[in-house]
């Protein structure tokens, strides 16, 4: 099978929407171990395998529509309470979510049936899955309509494809084809009544309506769902066939305070229906009653609401709509903010001129305004990727055995969308390494007096311009002297050097190190925790630890929350410019007068190293005859760096270096100025570290003999 350019587009869009779906299906999953008994949760699990699976049959992905048939079936054995969510049962069927991602990795590589490999993978999983089924599986399991609704089996479907249907790369006639899985498609009537003279017909435009009678069991919502990816361009109009038994349910009915309650419960509309008049109606005005909204629009039939409406008062509130949402793609808005960065430019360009100050002034101003407009577009949530470690923490513990509360707070602090996607690998290396390394086994807990049950916290929040990260647990904490004992071992640092606690912790990071007396398949090899540092260094972050032995120990990473635009201090060596991370600086001072060949001094009492940034970039030149020193912070580090001049605050555009400067330390990017010079964004994390590194060697006592 292939499909066109359009398709293909759509198809990329069910996968994305699927990907979202499976995440929800595993976050209710685990939400379901604790607490099997919550119901909206086992309702949107349902619906999640049940959406998924209505969107794969529409592409035809057979494979991936009858391994989801049998996950939803159970699951809807779930919702009428005939199955209970149970460890077991949720351990049977995180597998398939598993599986099922995987069967949508395979078509979004370009798979579209299943391997020998997949079918062997799910035969298995199935059959887990089989002693939870009561009784005999039925390869169809119809939902349940209303004692009194099932006589009408069937509904009037009135369809009216968007123009640019075809174009989108969505069939109408799969749409119909589809219909045929719920039921029987009974009858079929063509509208062409908006088809054009042939020389004016479009052949990638759709002018055809459709009527369609389908006899069915399946309630409204799933006929509904069937027209996913088109409802939001289409006209759908869904209405029983036979009213008659959907007024006689309704006059059977206990009293309700809305009537859109009432036309619910029965079945008559779908939630969508309910939501899309009451915008209709707030559009008009709230005095037009939803019952008349619903018939006028279509999407009732008159004799159920007139019996809804004998049953009810009329509507006296009404809820409001869902927050209304948009995909964009990521490449848009990487265009976007290029252009954005573009016009910062030119700003400063137009800055350094001199003339025009007003103008400049509303310049500066609206670019500004556009800059956190464009930049807003990429901030997602960070609490979704937080999320995705419930399943991590349940699956390390089963292995581990293991009992750990996760808690996550701050999961609505947003970030980069970029930042998102790449640091889950360094906060899965920070999390395995807590529940192996950090949070005693039960019985060694109990022992020291605390509860059996671990902590591990995830925690999230917005500072000074950059988003942090904790991973926290309440463990036996970092050994500092065992620390301290390894570095010395293996030669990092002399056994008479005098260093913080801070600095001992950071030593974890080194490549190779731990200390751990076994190696165990999650950690203990010395490799992933300088991984750490090394992919939060490359985001323009960092990353410290504060413990308390026997008492658990915090991770804290400090990451910007774009790296597309950042606001800087521009300063100058010689003929070269080069731009501090202003939330980096915490002053600027004089550099006083002293010996020559100097590398630290006196401030306010505390001796502060420095690093002259001529010498390390071998700039030529002689200095200036008076020095400024420019005081960065890292990790509760504080360091000078020695410029000839101070040149105030600037908002730069990152440029990434290219692939020749790929092992440059020290330096994150480049920008143009507005003279169209060149400046070098510096590093300040790697900056600090190359030097203290270079000045623990040139300290360290040479061996003897």
């Amino acid at each position: 099978m292939s499909f066109s350019d359009d398709a293909a587009e759509a198809l990329d869009i069910f996968i994305t929407e699927a990907r979202e779906l499976l995440e929800a299906l595993e976050e209710g999953l685990l939400s379901l171990e604790s607490d099997p008994s919550d119901t909206e949760t086992v309702n949107a699990v349902f619906r999640s395998a049940h959406t998924l699976k209505g969107s794969a049959g529409l592409f035809g992905l057979n494979h991936l529509v009858s391994f989801t048939h049998v996950v939803e079936t159970l699951l809807g054995h779930v919702r009428e309470g005939e199955v209970r969510a149970t460890p077991e049962l949720i351990s049977a069927l995180l597998p398939c979510a598993d599986h099922i991602a995987q069967v949508v990795a395979g078509v979004a590589d370009g798979r579209l049936s299943a391997s020998a490999a997949e079918e062997a993978a799910g035969a298995a999983l199935l059959d887990r899955l089989a002693p939870f089924l009561p009784g005999a599986f039925h390869a169809a399991a119809a939902p349940v309509l209303p004692e009194a609704v099932v006589d009408a089996r069937g509904w009037r479907l009135q369809l009216r494809f968007g123009p640019d249907c075809l174009r989108n790369g969505m069939d109408p006639m799969s749409f119909l084809r589809y219909l045929g899985t719920l039921g029987t498609v009974d009858r079929v009537h063509v509208d062409d009544s908006a088809l054009p003279e042939g020389a004016d017909m479009d052949p990638e435009t759709s002018y055809l309506a459709f009527e369609v009678d389908l006899l069915t069991d399946a309630p409204k919502p799933e006929v509904e769902s069937v027209f996913e990816f088109v409802r939001d361009e289409s006209d759908i109009r869904i209405t029983p066939l036979a009213a008659s038994s959907y007024v006689d349910y309704i006059e059977a009915m206990p009293q309700r305070d809305r009537i859109g309650d009432v036309l619910l419960e029965s079945g008559a509309v779908t939630p969508s229906e309910i939501d899309q008049a009451l915008r209709i109606q707030r559009e008009r005005s709230l005095t037009v009653p939803i019952g008349q909204v619903l018939i006028e629009e279509g999407l009732a039939d008159p004799a159920v609401v007139e019996a809804a409406l004998t049953r009810q008062r009329k509507v006296a509130d009404s809820r409001s709509a869902d927050t209304q949402t948009i995909r964009i793609d990521a490449s848009r808005l990487d265009r976007l903010i290029d252009l954005v960065g573009e016009l910062v430019i030119a700003q400063a360009s137009t800055t350094m001129a001199g003339d025009g100050l007003e103008a400049q002034s509303e310049v500066t101003r609206l670019i500004d305004e556009v800059r956190h407009s464009a930049l807003s577009l990429r901030m997602v949530p960070i609490g979704m990727t937080l999320r995705r470690f419930e399943r991590v923490v349940r699956d390390v513990c089963v292995d581990l055995g293991k009992e750990v509360q996760l808690t996550i707070t701050g999961g609505d602090a947003e970030m980069d969308k970029a930042l998102v996607e790449r640091i889950s690998d360094p906060l899965l290396h920070l999390v395995r390494n807590s529940l192996d390394h950090g949070i005693e086994p039960p019985a060694e807990r109990v022992r020291c007096g605390k509860p059996a049950q671990g902590s591990l916290r995830l925690n999230a929040y917005h500072d000074a311009g950059n988003i942090v990260i904790e991973v926290a647990d309440d463990g036996r904490g970092l050994d500092r002297d065992k620390i301290l004992a390894k570095a010395v071992d293996r030669g990092l640092i002399s056994g008479s050097a005098s260093l913080s606690d801070a600095e001992i912790y950071d030593l974890i990071f080194e490549p190779g190190f731990s200390t751990a007396d076994a190696v165990s398949n999650l950690s203990g090899r010395g490799v992933g925790m300088d991984v750490v540092r090394r992919n939060v260094a490359a985001l323009r972050g960092s990353i410290e630890v504060e413990s308390v032995r026997g008492h658990g120990a915090v991770i804290r990473i400090r990451l910007p929350l774009t790296l597309a635009i950042i606001d800087g201090f521009l300063v100058g060596v010689g003929p070269s410019s080069f731009i501090v991370p202003l939330d980096r600086v915490t002053e600027c001072v004089e550099l006083p007068p002293g010996p020559r060949g100097r590398d630290c001094m006196n401030l306010r009492g505390e001796v502060l190293p420095f690093i002259r940034l001529r010498q390390l970039f071998g700039i030529p030149g002689e200095s200036a005859r008076r020095q400024n020193v420019v005081v960065v912070e890292q990790s509760g580090q504080r360091t000078g760096l020695v410029v000839d001049a101070l040149l105030g605050e600037f908002q730069t555009v990152i440029k990434p270096l290219g692939p020749l400067f790929s092992n440059l330390k020290c330096v994150s990017g480049s920008t143009i100025l507005g003279n169209g010079d060149v400046a070098l964004i510096l590093d300040v994390g790697p900056l600090v570290s190359e030097h203290t590194d270079h000045e623990r060697a040139r300290q360290a006592p040479i061996p003897v003999g």
